[in-house]
């Protein structure tokens, strides 16, 4: 008898017949033998229409108020679940984030998990009972109702998976496992039968939607075996494990893009100690992430600075430089949200030269200019013209080897 927590999204959960298919799934697990804890997202759209609700309210609502509202899509859906659940004959409750407990900060729309109660949970799926468990929230010291930020379920799921000591964490996706790129631009992409928690990360962080960050950063931690599955067919998976369970690892596991971001390039700053800090200290303490930097030293004691922001956030990072402007004395202020960032990623980089350069290579050839440049150990990423971006996407595929066979 196995442990496992099974993760259903936005649109597994769209509606009633959806939710009768996640409880099949479910009754499969549970007729199996195994112990069954499910994690539910809000219906697809339900989450954005509460959070403009909280607008029209007020574009200032107080953070835990506007939490107790967005929490809600995901206290019907579990509630949804266990009821279709009895209706198939399986014993099933519900337990919400504050019956559990799960424990977060008091970081309003953006908590961090602490610790999840299991004691309670245990003793009911001892018993057979599946217990069903909204994603998404949480509960601070003081009793208040916490969300862990968007996509944060799968982060819940991973946290529940992690502190039941679960065999294996199943997310339900609307896709059939982690592809070596985007298929919809790659008819010729491959699904991953396996890929390193690290490699995961790092498409995760550079554009590749399959999973969010934190719940890789957390299943990499704790050591969560993680499975990608599809809610609409049975095909298999993809598994995302610890580097030594990948026997033969690929030199290049995928290419991901990212179509939020923006550049910014600040020139002929004056070329002295202390003028970065000037540029990114305000940045940073307006909670603006800053990616790639490039700075060009000129002749004349001047230095031009270009780095990347977010698109949604491009409008008030240039907002906050020009309120620093004379701090800064930079000369002209430039912006271009027509850019992208295409990333390769693969842990086969650590014992192998040359990846970077064939990176380079393959766009040259086909005419794409390179803007910016950021590397990791198992990762290149380059700034390109947003125009270029499918181009770039199937040539860099065929480069690294990682098209399908015709």
């Amino acid at each position: 008898m196995a442990t496992i927590v099974m993760k259903f999204g936005g649109t597994s959960m769209a509606g009633i017949e959806r939710i009768r298919g996640v409880a099949a799934r479910v009754k499969r697990e549970v007729e199996a033998g195994n112990q069954v804890a499910i994690v539910v997202s809000a219906m697809a759209g339900e989450t954005d229409r509460l959070v403009n609700f909280c607008r029209e309210a007020s574009p200032l609502a107080d953070p835990a108020e506007y939490d107790v509202v967005v929490a809600s899509g995901e206290q019907i859906t579990s509630g949804l679940l266990a009821i279709v659940l009895q209706s198939l004959g399986l014993k099933a409750r519900s337990w919400l984030g504050w019956q559990l407990p799960v424990h977060t900060s008091d970081a309003h729309g953006k908590a961090r998990i602490a610790d999840v109660g299991t004691e309670a949970l245990r003793a009911a799926m001892a018993a057979g009972e599946v217990a069903v468990i909204p994603g998404f929230q949480g509960l601070t010291d003081d009793n208040r109702i916490t969300t862990l930020g968007r996509g944060g379920s799968d982060t819940s799921a991973v946290a529940v998976a992690a502190a039941l000591k679960a065999d294996r964490c199943d997310i339900y996706t609307d896709v059939e496992g982690v592809f070596t790129t985007d298929p919809r631009i790659v008819p010729r992409a491959r699904k991953l039968a396996k890929i390193t928690y690290e490699e995961m990360l790092e498409l995760a962080s550079v554009g590749a939607k399959v999973l969010q960050t934190r719940s890789v950063e957390l299943a990499m931690k704790e050591k969560v075996r993680v499975q990608v599955l599809s809610s609409f067919s049975d095909a298999p998976g993809t598994m995302v494990v610890d580097e030594d369970e990948v026997v033969e690892q690929e030199l290049i596991a995928g290419v991901a893009y990212d179509r939020n971001e923006a550049k910014v390039t600040i020139g002929a700053v004056p070329d002295r100690p202390g003028i970065v800090a000037a540029i990114f200290g305000p940045l940073a303490d307006a909670n603006i992430n800053v990616d790639m930097i490039v700075q060009n030293i000129a002749n004349d004691a001047t230095t031009d600075v270009t780095f990347t922001v977010p698109r949604t956030e491009l409008a008030r990072a240039r907002s906050v430089l020009e309120a620093n402007a004379d701090a800064i004395g930079y000369a002209r202020l430039i912006t271009d949200d027509t850019v992208v960032k295409i990333s390769v990623v693969g842990v086969g980089m650590r014992s192998h030269a040359g990846v970077a350069v064939t990176m380079f290579k393959a766009l040259a050839d086909r005419g794409i200019n390179v803007l910016a440049i950021t590397t990791s150990e198992i990762k290149v990423s380059v700034l390109i013209k947003e125009e270029y971006l499918e181009l770039a996407v199937r040539v860099l595929h065929t480069a690294y080897g990682l098209d399908a066979a015709a």
